[in-house]
């Protein structure tokens, strides 16, 4: 049960990371536009 909650862990974490990636990419394209 360990292992399984350190995979979710690591999954909600690769998607709040490239939740944030996107976000601040269509930032800076606003800001370039």
């Amino acid at each position: 049960t360990r292992l399984k909650a350190l995979q979710t862990q690591q999954q909600l974490g690769m998607q709040s990371l490239s939740i944030a990636n996107s976000a601040s990419g269509n930032v800076l394209s606003l800001f370039r536009s």
